[in-house]
């Protein structure tokens, strides 16, 4: 079964546009836990845009032994006022999983992943660092990327495939490449030996196919299609949605 580990930036998103607590994050997390996820995910930045530093520590201490919390960042992104930096925050809370992302503050959201052959040599101490937090590592990717082998040198055991240009071919009504590009990518990483996550505007329309194209898939994380989904039918509701998906036998012989 894939995991499903619920992004939960809009949450803080809707929160921080009035101020105060409401949203609560901390109550949106206790009911996708609740209705069945695997895991929550947040994506600090330095902006302090949406999710914050003492977010992070509260859901660090809310899901702690209960489903995974996954971490995503730039590692590049040094300290900044309240943001203490994401290699400082991981130390502070010890996520299961830290996900790289090479996003600068200029992004509305990501929109790329790692050069594996450029930026291995800046990412090494990075990595090192979190790995004696016992943090799984997972690298950011874009789909079409290669050398993985470089990824493995580091100590990573993951990558996140950029999904963007997937959902996006999906509207479109053409996926049939941008999905190709993924399957490819995911079958180079396993082979070497990499679990192989994936996030970015998955949806309750484009998921099931990707999960049936991608055997080994072992999380998926996703956040704003599914709290635009949940507007409608549910916060709850949404979150058990894709827990069946992802629990389905759909995977491709």
């Amino acid at each position: 079964m894939t995991l499903l580990s619920v992004n939960l930036n809009k949450i803080a998103v809707l929160r921080n546009s009035r101020g105060g607590d409401e949203p609560d994050i901390c109550k949106a997390a206790q009911t996708c836990i609740e209705s069945g996820c695997g895991g929550i995910t947040v994506h600090p930045r330095p902006d302090l845009r949406h999710v914050r530093p003492d977010d992070v520590r509260a859901l660090g201490a809310l899901v702690r032994g209960r489903v995974e919390f996954n971490i995503e960042g730039n590692p590049f992104a040094g300290a900044r006022g309240a943001y203490p930096g994401l290699i400082a925050l991981a130390r502070e809370v010890r996520p299961n999983q830290v996900t790289l992302v090479p996003d600068g503050d200029g992004q509305i959201t990501s929109d790329h992943g790692f050069d594996l052959d450029r930026d291995i040599d800046r990412l090494r101490p990075l990595v090192e660092a979190l790995l004696e937090l016992d943090c799984r590592v997972s690298l950011f990717v874009d789909a079409g990327s290669k050398n993985f082998a470089n990824a493995v040198s580091l100590g990573v055991e993951r990558i996140e495939i950029y999904t963007g240009p997937y959902a996006q071919a999906c509207i479109e009504g053409k996926p049939r490449t941008a999905l190709a590009a993924c399957v490819a990518t995911a079958k180079l990483a396993h082979q070497s030996g990499l679990g192989i996550n994936a996030g970015h505007d998955l949806s309750l329309t484009n998921l099931a196919a990707f999960k049936a194209a991608i055997p080994h898939l072992a999380e998926v994380s996703i956040g704003h299609a599914l709290i635009g989904e949940a507007l409608y039918d549910g916060l709850a509701a949404t979150v058990r949605s894709y827990v069946q998906i992802l629990g389905e036998d759909s995977s491709l012989e």
